[in-house]
């Protein structure tokens, strides 16, 4: 294992980060995890395990720096603590999809073999994005959590919502109340409260619209997304009433899918508020003319950039025109103004600013 704060402060020095007062605020906080769990987990035949330390709740605002500081905890642990780093959503789709195969099985309590087998696999879950919109998720959490901890895993999660904002509004919210304390029992709560949007300020006067298509605009699409993911994507797969939603490619709250992946498929309202719920950066790409001769899509695209605009996502896109050339012709061209308006405005430098 690598001393963190060392390891940030070394990156300062040779200009792979900025230095950030509040972000060096913080850094004690991962430290203490890191060596907490590189203490052995018993010191004697006959002595109890220490006990685990403290996990860590890093909230704050949008593009902050708190996946990057994830990320680097996690690149110091190294390889001697099971550790698993994820995001959030994903983590809990599949506890839905593990839950759902042990109700299958005829398990009485599907949660209870499914969090013992997430427990049994590590000692640190690094969760990214944590959020809570979902009904059903936010029925089965403080139980998960409450297993987790019972069987010794330290959590460090990063959210955009301090914790009593978790679930505000929710239905039947009273019911969710205990996990918050659970939270604030068990996990230092921090705020990352750093005047930077370094999100923002990657993309700070340059473009984020480009037309026509083809290998130039590929090429800077291509560039854009290495530098605000700055490693391997996966895929995220959203449950929605049943349905799956997939991006194709997702890293620290940034998607990445074509035109067709979106708006090709027949997908409605939902699926579009549970993308832009999902993600703070959706990079959309190959956008074609539109048409009554693909109707369709045209209607799932002005749907999905209502979605995206409502939630101030942050769009990045290539198309095959600008956005008021886009639907010239054919029923709801007329209503595409709009859209082609709010293209225009989603391109603003402020635009998804926390």
């Amino acid at each position: 294992m690598t001393d963190f704060v060392r390891l940030y402060e070394d990156m300062v020095a040779a200009g792979d980060l900025r230095p950030d007062p509040a972000q060096r605020a913080v850094l004690p906080e991962f430290e203490r995890i890191r060596a907490g769990l590189a203490q052995p987990r018993r010191r004697g035949l006959f002595r109890r395990a220490p006990e685990p330390p403290q996990g860590l709740y890093l909230w704050g605002g949008v593009g902050r720096g708190k996946s990057m500081l994830m990320d680097l905890f996690v690149d110091s642990i190294g390889g001697e603590v099971p550790v698993r780093r994820v995001h959030f959503h994903a983590f809990m789709q599949e506890i839905h999809a593990a839950m759902h195969a042990a109700r299958e099985r005829g398990v009485a309590d599907p949660l209870a073999p499914v969090a013992a087998d997430v427990a049994a696999s590590v000692r640190l879950l690094a969760f990214d994005e944590m959020q809570i919109t979902d009904i059903t998720d936010a029925m089965i959490v403080g139980r998960l959590f409450e297993a987790l901890f019972a069987a010794r895993v330290v959590v460090v999660t990063t959210s955009n919502r301090v914790p009593d904002a978790l679930y505000e509004n929710g239905l039947n919210r009273q019911l969710f109340l205990p996990f918050i304390a659970l939270i604030k029992d068990r996990m230092e709560v921090r705020e990352l409260a750093s005047p930077t949007d370094y999100r923002q300020d990657r993309l700070e006067g340059e473009p984020v619209y480009f037309t026509p298509l083809g290998p130039e605009a590929r090429r800077a699409i291509g560039a854009i997304w290495a530098d605000l993911t700055g490693g391997p994507a996966q895929p995220l797969i959203l449950q929605v009433k049943g349905r799956r939603v997939e991006l194709p490619e997702f890293r620290n709250g940034i998607a990445r899918a074509g035109f067709f992946d979106l708006c090709g498929r027949m997908l409605g309202p939902a699926d579009y508020l549970a993308i832009a719920g999902a993600v703070k950066v959706l990079v959309l790409e190959d956008i074609p003319r539109l048409s009554r001769n693909n109707f369709n899509e045209a209607k799932r695209f002005v749907t999905l950039i209502d979605a995206l605009y409502e939630a101030r996502v942050r769009l990045i896109c290539s198309a095959a025109d600008v956005p008021e050339m886009l639907y010239v012709e054919g029923d709801g061209a007329f209503e595409f103004e709009r859209t082609a308006s709010r293209l225009r405005e989603m391109q603003s430098a402020d635009w998804g600013q926390a």
